[in-house]
């Protein structure tokens, strides 16, 4: 008996038993789908992190210093050091966040408020929709200006604020000189949720040092060149490297991609496991359809059949039941990725990868699951086939 001839015989037999192959199948359906889902809506959840933090820009790093009475860092000295070394830093910015009560009219909110310098807006491609940012003047002459998001804008102004509009934070009357453009929808606790100040301002009215500086290096690729630098320069001022840190936004995208990729893995292997169990159902069916088929395999023993054909016609049958079920299941899956990444605003669909690999993992699952079985069949003496009822 050919091949041909075998899988036709798994047809006939599948749809001559059409609730319990569906029954059967319905296993590795959920399994797969379960699958392709999940690892498809980890990738995109994967993507909008790394987008997101590829949007604060690659270039930059952060240093935080534990001021000391002995060992401190002077802001001062920080522009003279990226000034000295401009042909790799592309600039810095202090900054100072508190958090504090604001107030406009009868409405109020709590809420952040940073102390940044005058470079802050082009080292994180700061866009306003009007007004202008914070200068050097400001901060020299502690100006008591800032530059507020929208979510403060909707919040405190009900929807309608200008420049020159003021607000009291923490107490002390501030002038509106900005708007930043809208970002993420005006959401609470988003990149529209903000309001800058000079961080001089900052310094006085939240009595501490600076201790939080942002640099940006020219490019990607000299950002090591940048970290060297820095560690260098704050080791001869504080002596221990217990009192700062330096971190890159390009280790913690790593950090990040390694954490997705692994819950990625972990939330693809749960969901495996539905696929074992579809397999150990696929082996009960195979088992239940052999001793319904006994005589039919005593007759076709009889009839010349070899061993390895009876072998052939079960793990072929086990196998097209669980690629059907693999099938079915990689157009769910698709959808469903597609459709729930949508509903969350993610750019999430099935890799290439999942699907192979749920595709092989359904065929693998039908033979070896199906083997037991088969052999059992194909074992059968003929005689005693025969005398089944």
């Amino acid at each position: 008996m050919n091949l041909f001839q075998t899988f036709k015989l798994a047809i006939k037999s599948i749809v001559g038993n059409k609730l319990r192959s569906f029954l059967t199948m319905l296993g590795m359906i959920i399994g797969v789908t379960s699958v392709i889902t999940l690892i498809g809506l980890m990738n995109g959840v994967t993507n909008y992190v790394l987008s997101t933090f590829s949007d604060m820009g690659t270039n930059m790093l952060t240093v935080s210093v534990t001021n000391t009475d002995t060992r401190f860092v002077k802001v001062d000295d920080v522009y003279d050091f990226v000034k000295k070394y401009s042909n790799v830093f592309e600039g810095v910015s202090p900054s100072v966040v508190s958090n504090y009560t604001l107030k406009y009219g009868t409405n109020s909110m709590s809420t952040t408020v940073t102390g940044v310098g005058e470079d802050y807006a082009d080292l994180n491609d700061f866009k306003l929709s009007s007004g202008r940012f914070i200068d050097y003047a400001d901060i020299k002459n502690r100006y008591k200006g800032c530059v507020i998001g929208t979510y403060i804008v909707d919040e405190l102004f009900d929807g309608i604020a200008r420049v020159g509009d003021t607000i009291r934070i923490n107490g002390e009357v501030y002038t509106v000189i900005g708007i930043k453009e809208e970002e993420a929808d005006s959401e609470e606790n988003s990149a529209d949720d903000c309001v800058y100040i000079p961080y001089s301002s900052a310094v006085r009215m939240a009595g501490t040092a600076i201790s939080s500086y942002s640099f940006a290096a020219v490019s990607d690729d000299k950002v090591d060149t940048c970290k060297t630098l820095l560690d260098n320069y704050l080791y001869n001022i504080m002596k221990d490297e217990d009192l700062y840190k330096i971190s890159t936004m390009a280790e913690l995208l790593e950090k990040v991609t390694e954490m997705t990729n692994m819950m990625g893995s972990i939330l693809g292997g749960i969901a495996g496991i539905s696929l074992l169990v579809a397999g150990i159902g696929i082996m009960n069916i195979m088992l239940v359809s052999v001793v319904e088929r006994t005589k039919e395999i005593g007759i076709r023993k009889s009839l010349g059949a070899k061993r390895k054909d009876i072998l052939l016609q079960f793990v072929i049958e086990a196998a097209t039941i669980s690629i059907l079920g693999g099938t079915i299941g990689i157009i769910l899956g698709w959808a469903a990725t597609t459709n729930i990444g949508n509903a969350f605003g993610l750019d999430a669909y099935p890799t290439v990868n999942s699907i192979l690999l749920a595709f092989g993992v359904s065929a693998g699952i039908g033979v070896g699951f199906g083997f037991m079985p088969a052999n059992k069949a194909a074992k059968l003496n003929p005689i005693d086939a025969l005398r089944t009822e």
